[in-house]
């Protein structure tokens, strides 16, 4: 995207050099990092850069407004409703595929948007690796608000541990040791001291909740969630003292039920130049688009994008039960714009991560994510046994 800091990294690139930085990244780890990270970082012009944040703020006027609960009461299903929601979610996360317009410019446009978590850590640690092996400008940077390393490590604890001690605060998973994020909760150890435990470790005493550190058994009071219901059915027979919709005294720093308010749920409330045309299906009463080889359908209560249909017809849509729970949105036309060593061009998507302080009154800009693609849509199962994919992150112009 910014054409001469492309030419120089691709210029100073070498598969050698790549494998180092690699070796350099997994040795921060307690094991290999079990999921694919690019060969390069994304040079994000300035322009391209206020685009996306004037994006995400128009997005955060919806989502900070009054009546947005009362308007994402049915985004979470009855059964999976935790008590105790705070006031408004702790983390958005907002993803853009690059584009370009009718004029050639390269523009964002929303793809979707979680009220939940992302690799704070890591992204923290893949920014620093990056910068030790590869020639970064000093006008380009991963975070945003001015912050530095210092301070972003100082917002992410007092977002996640507040004025709690670190023993009484946890990272929520199932069975953490075995997923592929794993090295971000042990980044986030290294960062904060807040260690992963997982659900079926949790001891419940009535309303408290407590874990075994190091031996002792010791009382929980705030919750890092990274666990998602979704997860939780690839163990039907799980048995656990603690379920996710008990009514307990902690306090959830990501709730349970922002997850399901800011999703695909949220989008159809959205507009902005940016942001694909959306609509419950329900709303179209059977007078759907003609142009649906235009159209996504998207089921709302599925996710890492199963269920997904890009192709569709009239009887996609008609043979539906339950239309009040599926989108249907405008696609979005990537534009391969990174430019790779062997000529080629790879997509990208850029994801924008925000925290959201308990006494702020609009959540705060701290870093990005980003992945690179050569597949029909973005993700693992789209890319395999390719180059020039995988994870990464954005260096912005200042």
């Amino acid at each position: 995207m910014q054409k001469d800091l492309r030419t120089s990294f691709n210029q100073s690139f070498s598969q050698e050099k790549y494998q180092v930085f690699l070796a350099d990244l997994n040795r921060a780890t307690q094991g290999s990092i079990e999921f694919r990270v690019a060969e390069t970082p994304i040079f994000v012009p300035k322009a391209f850069k206020e685009k996306l944040i004037l994006t995400c703020e128009s997005i955060i006027d919806v989502i900070a407004q009054d009546d947005f609960k009362a308007k994402t009461e049915k985004a979470i299903p009855a059964h999976q409703n935790v008590p105790n929601e705070n006031e408004h979610t702790s983390f958005l996360a907002i993803d853009f595929a690059v584009c370009q317009d009718e004029e050639g410019e390269f523009v964002p446009q929303l793809i979707e948007l979680q009220g939940f978590p992302s690799l704070f850590g890591f992204q923290y640690l893949l920014s620093e690796t990056f910068q030790k092996h590869y020639a970064i400008p000093d006008n380009y940077d991963f975070m945003f608000n001015d912050f530095d390393r210092k301070s972003y490590i100082e917002a992410f604890r007092k977002l996640i541990v507040g004025d709690e001690k670190t023993e009484n605060v946890i990272l929520l998973e199932i069975y953490p040791e075995k997923q592929k994020t794993k090295v971000d909760f042990e980044v986030t150890e290294n960062l904060i001291g807040v260690k992963a435990v997982c659900l079926t470790q949790i001891i419940k005493e009535g309303k408290k909740l407590f874990y075994m550190n190091e031996g002792v058994k010791t009382p929980i009071h705030r919750i890092y969630n990274r666990l998602i219901f979704d997860d939780l059915t690839n163990f039907p027979d799980l048995k656990t003292d603690f379920n996710l919709t008990d009514d307990v005294e902690v306090e959830w720093i990501g709730h349970p039920n922002w997850f399901f308010r800011i999703s695909k749920y949220t989008m159809p409330f959205l507009k902005n130049p940016y942001i694909p045309a959306c609509q419950f299906l329900s709303d179209y009463q059977g007078n759907f688009p003609e142009n649906l080889s235009d159209y996504v359908l998207k089921p709302l209560f599925s996710f890492a994008g199963t269920g997904v249909k890009i192709n569709i017809d009239k009887s996609d849509l008609t043979s539906i039960p339950d239309p009040e729970n599926y989108i249907l949105q405008k696609k979005v036309q990537y534009q391969p714009v990174i430019q790779t060593t062997d000529g080629t061009q790879v997509k990208a998507e850029i994801r924008m991560l925000y925290i959201w302080q308990k006494d702020e009154a609009r959540p705060m800009l701290l870093t990005n994510l980003a992945r690179l693609s050569r597949g029909e849509m973005i993700g693992v199962r789209f890319n395999k046994d390719f180059d020039w994919v995988g994870g990464s992150i954005c260096f912005m112009e200042k």
